[in-house]
C-alpha cells in the first residue's frame, strides 16, 4: 500500500473530509487532494504531524506496505492534533451526539463543537473562545445564556459591553442594568436612564434617585458625599411600591439595598 493509499484510508476512517483535515494542518485543499492522488508528498514535519494524530508509526507510513500501529503514540486517542500553531482535542465520550468536550485553537477560524467547547470559534453548553455561544458563554464577543465578555449578549450579561435581561457592564443595555452608562427598565450607574426606576448621579426615568434626577418622582441626593448615604431605603421602598405596585419584592430589595 502507498503512502497516498494510506492516507486515504486514515482520513476516512475518522470521518474526516479533505477540507477538515486541510484546516488542521493549516494546507490547502488541494494540497491534501494531491497528497492523496500521489501527486505530491508532505513535508517532513506534517509527515511526522499525520503519523502522530493516526497513531501509526512514521516508518509504516513512509514506506510501502501495511501501516502499524504506534504503541507508544499518546496523542491520537482519543484524538489530539498539536502541531504548530494548531492545537485540537476531541473525546471520544458524547452526549447528544456531541462530544463531551471539544478544543479547537489555533491560527485562522478554529471552530469548536461540544459539550465544553473551547476554540476560536466556540459553540457548547459551557464554551469559551473568541467568540462563544453557548449555555455559559465567555469571549471577547459573548453570547449565552450567561455571557461574559468584552461584548456581551444574554439573560445575563457581564461586559464592558452588555445587553441582556440583566446587564452588568460598563455600558448596560437591558431590563435590570448596573454600569457606568446603564439603560433599562431599571438602572443603576453613574448615568442612570430608565423607563421605571433609574439611580445614579445622574437619573433619568419615571423614578429617578440621584445627585442630578429628573423624572415624575425623583429623590435627590446630596451634592458632596456618597449619594447612597443621604437616602433612605425606607423612602426608595416605598415610592416603588407607590408608582409601580406588584413589583417584584426581590427587585425592589434589591434596589433598596444599595440604601441605608
Amino acid at each position: 500500500m502507498k503512502f497516498y493509499e494510506k492516507l486515504r484510508k486514515l482520513r476516512k476512517e475518522k470521518g474526516l473530509s479533505q477540507e477538515e483535515l486541510a484546516e488542521m494542518f493549516n494546507v490547502s485543499r488541494q494540497s491534501i487532494s494531491k497528497w492523496e492522488s500521489g501527486q505530491s508528498y508532505p513535508e517532513t514535519e506534517n509527515m511526522i504531524a499525520i503519523s502522530e494524530m493516526f497513531g501509526v508509526t512514521l516508518d509504516s507510513l513512509i514506506k510501502d506496505g501495511e501501516l502499524e500501529t504506534d504503541n507508544n503514540n499518546a496523542i491520537s486517542s482519543p484524538f489530539w492534533l498539536t502541531r504548530g500553531s494548531v492545537y485540537e482535542y476531541k473525546s471520544k465520550r458524547t452526549l447528544f451526539g456531541l462530544p463531551l468536550v471539544h478544543i479547537n485553537v489555533g491560527r485562522g477560524a478554529k471552530k469548536a463543537k461540544g459539550i465544553i467547547a473551547i476554540g476560536n470559534i466556540a459553540t457548547g453548553a459551557i464554551s469559551i473562545g473568541l467568540i462563544a455561544k453557548g449555555g455559559l458563554s465567555l469571549g471577547l464577543l459573548s453570547i449565552g445564556l450567561i455571557g461574559i465578555g468584552v461584548l456581551s449578549l444574554g439573560l445575563l450579561a457581564i461586559g464592558s459591553i452588555s445587553i441582556g435581561a440583566i446587564a452588568i457592564g460598563a455600558i448596560a443595555i437591558g431590563l435590570l442594568t448596573l454600569g457606568a452608562l446603564s439603560i433599562g427598565m431599571y438602572s443603576v450607574g453613574a448615568l442612570s436612564v430608565a423607563t421605571r426606576v433609574a439611580i445614579g448621579d445622574h437619573a433619568y426615568g419615571h423614578i429617578a434617585i440621584g445627585q442630578v434626577a429628573s423624572g415624575t418622582r425623583t429623590l435627590v441626593g446630596p451634592q458632596e458625599g456618597s449619594l447612597f448615604s443621604g437616602i433612605r431605603a425606607y423612602d426608595v421602598r416605598q415610592i416603588i411600591n407607590e408608582e409601580f405596585p406588584g413589583t417584584w419584592n426581590w427587585i425592589v430589595n434589591l434596589l433598596s439595598g444599595f440604601f441605608r
